[in-house]
């Protein structure tokens, strides 16, 4: 596995890397056999150490956790415990979606945008209708089933996810619902 581990503003050392390497290497073995790469990074905020942890497993699905401590290590921790429970949820299910796909999930890319929100409260009328555009990237929409989509939504702990349907090849909706339920949004072609 590929490890990609850095700090905000902060110094990781070869001791911490390699405490990193050993609690993600145990968790992984124990519950997904196959990850490609990770990403944990690590900042402070007041007085509490941050650890956000993500990991792209083979299936084509991401699993992310973030930890908060007093201590750095401890914040790694928690971080891991916390993917560990995430995984070890979804494991049957992840075996079982595996072992029906023949070849990893399909990327499409596409273009995402961050728009500017009104500061001047809602009293105030805009100018123009048009969008004040800040940040444009690239992202990729997952080939997923619905239930690869629900999963993958669970696992990253994302309110909404787009993906592209399987089974009808077009654009659909997974989003966490008000009342705990999730909602699927299919558009008729």
């Amino acid at each position: 596995m590929r490890y990609q581990i850095a700090g905000k503003q902060i110094d990781i050392g070869d001791a911490l890397q390699e405490h990193v390497r050993t609690e993600l290497d145990a968790v992984m073995e124990k519950y997904a056999q196959r990850p490609t790469d990770a990403n944990v990074t690590f900042s402070k905020s007041a007085h509490e150490f941050i650890c956000e942890t993500t990991v792209h497993l083979s299936s084509g699905l991401t699993a992310q956790s973030k930890g908060r401590a007093p201590e750095i290590y401890a914040a790694l921790d928690d971080s891991c415990e916390k993917m560990e429970k995430q995984i070890r949820r979804y494991k049957r299910r992840l075996k079982d979606h595996h072992k029906t796909r023949a070849e990893p999930v399909e990327l499409l890319g596409a273009s995402s945008y961050i728009l500017a929100s009104d500061q001047e409260g809602e009293e105030s009328e805009p100018d123009t209708l048009q969008p004040v555009i800040v940040a444009e990237m690239e992202t990729q929409i997952p080939s997923l089933s619905v239930g690869e989509a629900v999963m993958q939504m669970e696992l990253a702990g994302a309110p909404v996810l787009v993906f592209r349907n399987e089974g009808k090849d077009g654009v659909n909706v997974v989003y966490r619902r008000d009342d705990g339920n999730i909602g699927w949004i299919d558009p008729r072609n």
